[in-house]
This record gives structure tokens, C-alpha cells and sequence, in this order.
């Protein structure tokens, strides 16, 4: 639904997309007005939750705002769960020749979210549903071929992939090594190739790293071996997602994303063109609709899935969890090395599961049952 409203010379179109998949806390009647010079949305937030966070994006002329980036006032961020609720935005505050381009407008909620407390994962609860898997714009490999249909239960979500630090508090607790460590080494980017070194691995991947950083030079394996030990510690089953959760999740709940969180890869990726060939800190770009960050680029995310090439067309409907048996497992979300192509949500990758490369990490999953 389009609305068309003109002031002060300028023409604004407010649209909001598809709802989102429903959290505890649940956005209803969200309605859009223009007075004055202010854009005004509505709401009521419902459900048991006493208050929910909630996330307003803008996209102006292509290019996506949090919040905080304009003069948005009222209840956005940290809301009590009720009826009426009210944001407004001064529209000439920001644009003072005002608009003549389309704005379109999304809340999103996160309520339902957990901390772990053996590590201070923050896990973020994803509403099941059904979507069309693969290749939706038409420009993908064959391998994101069939767009396929695919439903998948609630389950959590890491909010930023797992970290050097609590990749070392793991390590300080087991005493356990990596593959790289007991093995030769870690592949690297010298500038010009990829070169296994044997003195690398997730401490020394090539460049330097804080423990705000995501671990890179990880096996699955290693990513594997991680998740057992979290789940060990804090008595929840913690695992690698599906790849079909993966990509669920990636894309907001399966909306039509071709980057995680829209279509600008500078606002939500570090990739290969504006990386500097290195991590970065999780969560310096901006989040996707379901407030995760990093889903595409920085590194590659392992997936539970042994990789097929041709699973699409032989793929269940039903929560997917990849061929039997396989060579390969999947990697997903591109890494700091890639260009955008590489980054898209439904870019799919494949690595021998003892493998690990200096742009490689993962994001734990964790099922709502």
C-alpha cells in the first residue's frame, strides 16, 4: 500500500513491506501519516513481554537509516508492550529541500532474546515460517537453483558471529586446540594468493585481531566442538544452523533481500572492496530487519549441511537439513575477501569440514523447543 502526501514542495510515498515473522512481542497496526513536515507512525505492541525492543528503519534514495542516524523522537528502542504507540519524524530536519524520492519504512521487534551465560552470546529469537529458497533475482549460480519452497521451525540465532574472545575463554576452559594448531596451519591472504602457513590459526590469522573481532581460521569442526562446549556449560542445546535457517534468517525471514538487510552492501557488509583485507568488530554495520548483524560479509559462516550441488531439486519442504552424507560441508555469508557477489544472502560455498581459511568463522543456532 502506496500513500501519497505532498508539503513544502516535496513528494513523500510511505510504504510499509510484508509483516515480519511474528516475535513474543508482536508489532499490529502500524499505520503512516504525514503531518506537517513530520512523518508519524503508529502501532500497538503486543504480547506477554512487558516491553520489546523496536527497530525503525528509513530508506531514503536507496540508502537505509537506523533511528538514531535521524531526528526520530518517541517509541523506538526499549517500548512497554501497549496500545497507541507513537514515532515521529521530522522529515526537514534531516532533508531541509525536502523529498522527492520514495521512503519506505519497516519496524521491526526482537523481543524474546536470551544472553548466554557462559559466554554473553546474545541470541535472538526467529519466528518459523515458509519462503522461497535460492536464487530470487535471477543473477545466482546454478547451485542457488531451484528457488525452491522451504518451512522451518522457530529457533534462535547468534545476533554476531561468535568471537575471538569467547572463542578463548572455550579454549582457556578445555585446553583445546584447533585443527589448524595441531595440524599445519591456517590458509592466509598474502596480498596476492592464499598460502597455508602453518604458524596460523585463530590466534594469528594473518592479521591483527581484539576479541571483538569474529574468530576466523576455524574449522567446522573446531565450530562444531565450540557448540558442545557452550551447550555443556550452560544446559542449552547450542549447534551450527541448517543452511535453510541460515538463509531464512539472513534474509529477515525470508524476504526478498539480496544482501542481509537490503540492497546496500556498503551499509550492512564488510567485504572485499571496504575491508582493508581483515576483520572487523561484529556489529559495525548495520543489522538486518531481525537485528542480526554481519550475515553478510566480514567471514564465512559455517552450516551444519553437507554441501550438494543439486539438493535444491531434491530438497524437503520441511526444516531441510541437507544430504546424508557428503565431502563438503556449507559455508555461507561471503567474508571480508569477497566482492559482492560473494556476499549476497543466497550465495552458497563448500569446504572439507577439517578445512579453515584466515576469512572463516561461524554463528551458533540454538531450536526454541
Amino acid at each position: 500500500m502506496k500513500n501519497k502526501n505532498t508539503y513544502l514542495m516535496f513528494v513523500l510515498f510511505l510504504s510499509t513491506l510484508l509483516t515480519l515473522p511474528a516475535f513474543a512481542a508482536e508489532l499490529k497496526n502500524e499505520k503512516a501519516r504525514q503531518e506537517r513536515n513530520r512523518l508519524v507512525i503508529t502501532y500497538d505492541l503486543e504480547g506477554k513481554e512487558r516491553e520489546a525492543e523496536v527497530n525503525l528503519t528509513l530508506t531514503v534514495e536507496g540508502k537505509t537509516y537506523k533511528a538514531s542516524e535521524l531526528h526520530v523522537e518517541g517509541d523506538v528502542g526499549k517500548v512497554k508492550t501497549g496500545r497507541g504507540k507513537k514515532i515521529s519524524w521530522n522529515i526537514l530536519q534531516d532533508f531541509p529541500r525536502g523529498l522527492r524520492a520514495g521512503v519506505d519504512w519497516e519496524l521491526a521487534t526482537t523481543g524474546d532474546a536470551f544472553t548466554d551465560s557462559a559466554t554473553g552470546m546474545e541470541m535472538i529469537f526467529v519466528k518459523g515460517g515458509c519462503y522461497q529458497m535460492g536464487d530470487t533475482f535471477g543473477d545466482g549460480d546454478a547451485d542457488e537453483k531451484p528457488v525452491h519452497d522451504v518451512c522451518v521451525n522457530d529457533f534462535y540465532m547468534g545476533k554476531y558471529e561468535v568471537t575471538v574472545g569467547q572463542f578463548r575463554k572455550f579454549v582457556n576452559d578445555t585446553g583445546y586446540r584447533t585443527e589448524a594448531e595441531k595440524g599445519d596451519g591456517c590458509f592466509v591472504w598474502t596480498g596476492s594468493k592464499w598460502d597455508k602457513q602453518r604458524d596460523k590459526n585463530w590466534r594469528n590469522p594473518g592479521f591483527s585481531q581484539q576479541d571483538n573481532h569474529p574468530v576466523a581460521c576455524v574449522s567446522w569442526n573446531d565450530a562444531s566442538a565450540f557448540g558442545e562446549w557452550q551447550s555443556r556449560k550452560s544446559g542449552k542445546s547450542y549447534r551450527l544452523p541448517t543452511e535453510a535457517e541460515w538463509e531464512y534468517a539472513a534474509r529477515s525471514g525470508g524476504r526478498s533481500e539480496k544482501y542481509s538487510g537490503g540492497s546496500d552492501v556498503d551499509a550492512v557488509a564488510w567485504y572485499g572492496s571496504n575491508s582493508g583485507s581483515k576483520t572487523h568488530p561484529v556489529g559495525q554495520k548495520r543489522p538486518n530487519r531481525l537485528g542480526l548483524y554481519d550475515m553478510s560479509g566480514n567471514v564465512w559462516e559455517w552450516c551444519s549441511d553437507w554441501y550438494g550441488e543439486k539438493y535444491y531439486s531434491q530438497s524437503p519442504r520441511d526444516n531441510p537439513d541437507g544430504p546424508s552424507s557428503g565431502l563438503y560441508r556449507v559455508l555461507r555469508s561471503g567474508s571480508w575477501f569477497n566482492e559482492p557477489r560473494g556476499v549476497r544472502a543466497t550465495f552458497r560455498f563448500r569446504y572439507g569440514p577439517e578445512n579453515r581459511i584466515g576469512d572463516g568463522g561461524f554463528r551458533l543456532a540454538a531450536s526454541a523447543q
